[in-house]
């Protein structure tokens, strides 16, 4: 009898989650297909929620545990970090959307490597990397590598994390203070001409650039509580979007730049909302999944 029960509590779950991304992607005009790729927090497996042009839709898994998913600008890719040696060691990976061709591309030892994210092009990922040195300083850096892991190297003038391509080339991250606070800023490849975005002296992090370049996505404390803002690419017309009293977080951009996914940690439970881009219309997507990355293919 529990067996059943527990069965049909499952397959309820199931149906009420895919019922949901389906009504939540059909009502986006604009985008005629979906893809949204989100790390299950019950299970820690990165699944691919697809609707296509057609309307069919479809959740599958990729048998992969890891977070901090980055789509290729081709949308066959997948970057993500996955953890070792006890959770002290976190690594940069790619797989295939499918899940298949795994391959661990950073390996250092006691260091947290996270936060990926392909150039326009596909032929680099940019990531960061955190970690406590001998005399415990914590030190936030931002690497860049080939896309197959080779040539590594760190951009020494940036300290933060969270950093993400601009569909023109450039880097906007989160640059990290002595004093923990953050700012969006954003810079060259090789980190020259470094811009301050934004100066609130608050924790401000996880940038998400619109396509079209215009628009940078973000999250901040600078009311008191994360919540999600919105700005134009050189720092103007920043706008707070969501008013709640729990955590929200990790915005990300639709195609078209009509919506945003996000994440909201209602009754302790991470669960992925939208909305559209002026905050209106938040609707519940999914309960137990985090860090969720919209697809935007570059053509």
């Amino acid at each position: 009898m529990k067996t059943n029960n527990l069965k049909q509590v499952k397959t309820l779950t199931f149906v009420t989650l895919l019922l949901g991304l389906i009504a939540f992607c059909q009502e986006s005009d604009k985008s005629k297909s979906c893809t949204i790729g989100y790390t299950s927090l019950s299970s820690g497996i990165i699944e691919i929620y697809q609707k296509n042009t057609e309307g069919k839709s479809n959740i599958k898994s990729t048998n992969e545990k890891g977070g901090y998913l980055a789509w290729s600008p081709d949308g066959k890719r997948i970057a993500f970090y996955a953890k070792y040696d006890d959770k002290k060691t976190w690594s940069i990976h790619t797989m295939n959307s499918d899940g298949t061709n795994r391959k661990r591309l950073t390996h250092a030892k006691n260091k947290w490597d996270n936060a990926p994210d392909w150039s326009p092009d596909g032929t680099k990922i940019v990531f960061a990397r955190e970690y406590k040195d001998a005399e415990g300083v914590w030190h936030p850096e931002i690497w860049i590598m080939n896309s197959d892991g080779s040539e590594q190297t760190q951009i020494k003038s940036l300290k933060g994390s969270n950093p993400y391509f601009t569909p023109d080339g450039k880097i906007v991250f989160s640059w990290e203070f002595e004093d923990k606070s953050s700012a969006i800023s954003i810079a060259d490849i090789d980190g020259k001409n470094i811009i301050q975005l934004t100066h609130n002296g608050a924790k401000e992090w996880h940038p998400d650039v619109s396509a079209d370049g215009k628009q940078i996505a973000f999250m901040s404390d600078r009311d008191g509580n994360f919540e999600i803002y919105v700005m134009d690419i050189n720092g103007s017309n920043q706008k707070r979007l969501t008013y709640n009293d729990v955590r929200d977080s990790m915005p990300s951009w639709s195609p078209d730049g009509s919506q945003l996914i996000f994440i909201s940690k209602t009754d302790g439970i991470s669960t992925i909302y939208s909305m559209n881009k002026d905050g209106s219309s938040v609707k519940k997507i999914i309960s137990n999944g985090g860090q969720a990355a919209w697809l935007k293919i570059i053509k």
